[in-house]
């Protein structure tokens, strides 16, 4: 984190910049947060839910992790900072390696504060947005899209996804939704929007994707991101195979899936309505 230029003078390497405030790359709200009690107590109870496969944050707690968040609204802020940063390679990433082109309107499901959302309309002046969310996840996104210069291409839905997804879009996008929730839970999710998606349109989901079996020498974060599902919301990693199953249960099949540039550990899931 620190270099010494010279005896008991210290200065931030890159890294050490990461945890600084107002620097380019800055991880600040990614640190808070994932280092935050409310982030790190249901971990105390890990063994038992490795042993029961139940969320143990709701044990802490007594609610689940987004309705804690929903009457935290300082917390809530935070998270949406945190996930905005933890989307910014992503996000560059994402525009570039996939065909936008051939669509009108991406609908941007749990969207949060648009950090992805601007990206690829940046990147694609043609295409028009709708970002949807609670009201808490959206709380952010007037001032994300002002500052990236899409507002006028964008509009705000607010919803629930497990009980429906907006009409009027070609191509349907969600990050780092799936993994938050069970099957059922994601089943239903995809049925909300297989019930609004034009049959010639797409789905594309951006996760992680588990190798088939855990390799020897696996990449750590993943893994590690889906103990952190299992304590805190009761989601998961999932496989590719895993990834292909949930879509046959929401009314899609997989089609493709496109790693993204190392050191990103994303990958472009892509669909189609059956």
């Amino acid at each position: 984190m620190l270099s010494e230029t010279e005896p008991g003078v210290f200065r931030t390497t890159t890294a050490g910049d990461a945890l600084r405030t107002g620097t380019p790359g800055t991880m600040v709200a990614m640190a808070r947060m994932f280092t935050d009690p409310v982030m790190l107590r249901g971990w105390d109870l890990l063994d038992e839910s490795v042993r029961t496969g139940e969320t143990t944050f709701d044990t802490v707690f007594g609610t689940d992790f987004f309705g804690h968040l929903k009457e935290q609204p300082e917390l809530s802020a935070a998270f949406n900072e945190a996930m905005s940063q933890g989307t910014r390679l992503t996000a560059s990433n994402v525009p570039h390696h996939y065909d936008f082109g051939r669509f009108r309107t991406l609908v941007d499901i749990g969207g949060g504060d648009g950090t992805l959302l601007a990206s690829v309309l940046r990147a694609h002046p043609e295409l028009r947005g709708v970002l949807f969310d609670t009201a808490e996840g959206l709380a952010q996104a007037p001032r994300r899209l002002a500052e990236q210069d899409v507002t006028g291409r964008v509009v705000l839905e607010t919803g629930d996804f497990f009980a429906s997804a907006p009409a009027g879009g070609d191509l349907y996008l969600l990050k780092s939704i799936i993994h938050d929730w069970d099957d059922e839970r994601c089943a239903a999710i995809l049925r909300r929007i297989r019930a609004v998606i034009p049959d010639h349109g797409s789905l594309l989901i951006v996760e992680p994707v588990l190798p088939a079996t855990v390799p020897a020498d696996p990449a750590g974060g993943v893994y590690l991101s889906d103990l952190n599902m299992l304590v805190n919301v009761g989601g998961r990693e999932r496989t590719e195979d895993d990834f292909a199953a949930l879509c046959a249960a929401g009314g899609f099949a997989l089609r493709s899936v496109t790693p993204l540039p190392a050191p990103d550990i994303f990958r472009i899931i892509e669909a189609s309505p059956v």
